[in-house]
């Protein structure tokens, strides 16, 4: 039987010579010269062999980036918006999208599209469209908000408004004993109570809660990222618990299409489009001007929102020709509001920076919405109001009167608005000292 000895495969090495024939202009010789080097033995003195291969090896490079559109490339990503929120408005005429409104499936496609790295999670569009398009939506939206007639149905939904404020608190309460983030220091009773600002109010409550506690920016931005996960799948569960829930019957629609019909041979529906726009910018300067002359921060929209509820109110007919108009354009802004609410909402991020944050986040919104609910059926409210009002109470009043107007619920945008108002004025200040004589000394 023959002997079973071992065997070693010689090793190789590869190197890649450019002679100074590259830059020849005769093409026989313009291919590198690739050599390989085989070592025929174990020992470090042997000979090396030099083998020739008349092969070229070609490497190829991705120069694929992520995002794919840029945060510098303005007109792709007010590409992907308005195409989001136009995507989400046309997937109401099919049988998913009617279930779940296009507020939920601009969300969804705007969330999907940033964390598959198609979209930035920040980018300065974003910004415009919350400084500026947000602002101008409001009074677009507002044109038909004559206080006398909408002020029978705000009280049931201020009650169910302030059971959503008890109910945030008592969630921020049990999630703060669940989990008290020890890992962020002093930071976490003061995030808690950022958190517990913007779950009452709104966004604003939020920054003006981090800036007089004095959160540090990276805990700030790991609470931002966690609060639009958040309220991202959280919208999407009360669209769900309403979808249900019938529209109320509007003319407003067919009045809408009427007036906005090209084909009419006339030049009305082009001279209310832009008396509404005119009207909205004027209405968005005098507040912004109000605002910096008092030097009230984050009082931009409330003052829009008094300003507009006041003329409505005030000029009912005048300010009322141009609700049709107004409809139509906030329709669309408010559906680009969603997307860019879910592209900043970054998964990633969540889970890298502070997961506890998000836990904390979660806990907090469930508990919220367990105790709307419970309190709210045993005092016999109705659905729509415990929803919308938890809807002001988690994303503030935009987000209410655009679920009030996704749904159909067309008497309930104004108030929903202006609960979502009142909740910015009061989430601060609740906040603040629930977490210096309560949170603090947990």
């Amino acid at each position: 039987m023959a002997a079973v000895t071992s065997f070693r495969l010689p090793s190789v090495s590869c190197r890649h010579y450019y002679p100074h024939s590259l830059i020849s202009t005769d093409n026989s010789s313009s291919k590198p010269l690739r050599r390989f080097f085989v070592n025929t033995s174990r020992s470090s003195s042997s000979r090396i062999i030099p083998i020739k291969f008349n092969r070229c090896v070609v490497v190829a490079r991705s120069n694929l980036n992520f995002p794919l559109i840029s945060p510098d490339d303005n007109w792709g990503t007010w590409t992907a918006l308005f195409a989001t929120g136009a995507f989400g408005l046309w997937s109401e005429r099919t049988k998913i999208g009617s279930m779940i409104s296009a507020a939920v499936v601009s969300i969804l496609l705007g969330l999907a599209a940033s964390n598959m790295g198609i979209i930035p999670h920040e980018a300065s569009s974003y910004s415009v469209v919350m400084e500026f398009l947000l602002p101008l939506t409001i009074p677009l939206m507002l044109f038909r908000a004559d206080m006398r007639d909408v002020i029978k149905s705000t009280g049931s939904l201020l009650l169910a408004f302030l059971i959503g404020s008890v109910a945030t608190t008592v969630g921020t309460l049990v999630a703060f004993l669940i989990v008290p983030m020890r890992s962020l220091g002093q930071d976490s009773w003061k995030i808690a109570s950022a958190l517990m600002a913007s779950y009452i109010g709104g966004a604003i409550n939020y920054v003006a809660v981090s800036d007089a506690l004095a959160v540090s920016p990276s805990v700030i931005a790991a609470g931002v990222a966690a609060d639009n996960v958040i309220c991202a799948i959280y919208f999407m569960l009360l669209f769900a618990l309403g979808s249900k829930l019938p529209a109320e019957a509007s003319t407003s629609t067919k009045v809408t299409a009427r007036n906005l019909d090209p084909g009419s041979g006339d030049n009305i529906a082009v001279l209310q489009t832009a008396t509404a726009l005119a009207v909205s910018f004027a209405i968005c300067k005098c507040a912004t001007h109000i605002i910096q002359m008092f030097k009230i921060q984050g009082g931009n929209l409330p003052a829009i929102t008094a300003i507009v509820v006041i003329l409505a109110t005030l000029l009912p007919k005048q300010i009322g020709y141009l609700a049709p108009a107004g409809d139509a354009m906030a329709a669309i802004s408010i559906q680009v509001f969603f997307a860019v609410l879910g592209a900043s909402g970054s998964v990633l991020n969540v889970i890298n920076v502070a997961p506890s944050i998000f836990i904390f986040a979660f806990i907090q919104v469930a508990v919220h919405l367990v105790v709307i609910l419970g309190l709210g059926k045993l005092l016999n409210l109705d659905l729509k109001l415990i929803l919308l009002a938890s809807n002001a109470n988690i994303g503030g009043p935009t987000t209410a009167s655009g679920m009030a107007t996704a749904k159909g619920w067309g008497s309930l945008v104004v108030p929903g608005i202006l609960v979502g108002i009142f909740g910015i004025s009061i989430a601060t200040y609740i906040a603040y000292f629930f977490g210096i004589f309560v949170l603090k000394r947990m």
